[in-house]
């Protein structure tokens, strides 16, 4: 069990919130999502808000606690989530859905040719940690354009300056 009250991760990034990217991005198309999801987050507009990013295989229950919201982005696989991001909700849940409950997040979601799957898990499984949808997912197939390079960017920068105090 970790007992993080409210505010305690806060003090050691000196006041600044924190936005937590989890993500798979197995390929260079959706590596690039991410990066474009990345480099909205920390426009310079967007003031005293730290992002940290890591991979769903690497997150930890710190990591969920430790920040103020989150974007989770993933591959669709044989129509469902991957399985590195359900890892991620594997191991986080249990020790994290209560503390963290209204915080805001969105995500995206990448597929080859489908995506219904894995668009319901994705809200299944954020409604149980009770978090707080601030903008709309960006859910798509095929090729990874600049379009969607842009809107990822938008998803990125919106979560992000939700934070901003």
């Amino acid at each position: 069990m970790h007992a993080h009250g409210p505010g305690r991760c806060r003090a050691y990034t000196g006041g600044m919130t924190r936005l937590l990217v989890v993500h798979h991005s197995p390929t260079l198309p959706t590596r690039g999502i991410a990066d474009a999801v990345l480099a909205g987050a920390r426009l310079d507009e967007i003031e005293g808000v730290e992002v940290i990013e890591r991979a769903a295989l690497e997150a930890t229950v710190d990591d969920v606690l430790g920040a103020d919201g989150y974007i989770l982005g993933t591959t669709a696989n044989f129509g469902y989530i991957s399985g590195a991001l359900k890892h991620f909700f594997d191991t986080t849940f249990n020790a994290t859905h209560e503390a963290t409950k209204k915080r805001p997040f969105s995500y995206w979601i990448h597929g080859g040719y489908d995506t219904t799957g894995a668009e319901i898990a994705m809200k299944s499984i954020t409604t149980g940690y009770g978090w707080s949808l601030v903008t709309e997912p960006l859910i798509f197939t095929g090729e990874v354009d600049e379009q969607y390079v842009q809107l990822a960017a938008e998803l990125g920068s919106t979560v992000a300056a939700t934070l901003m105090k």
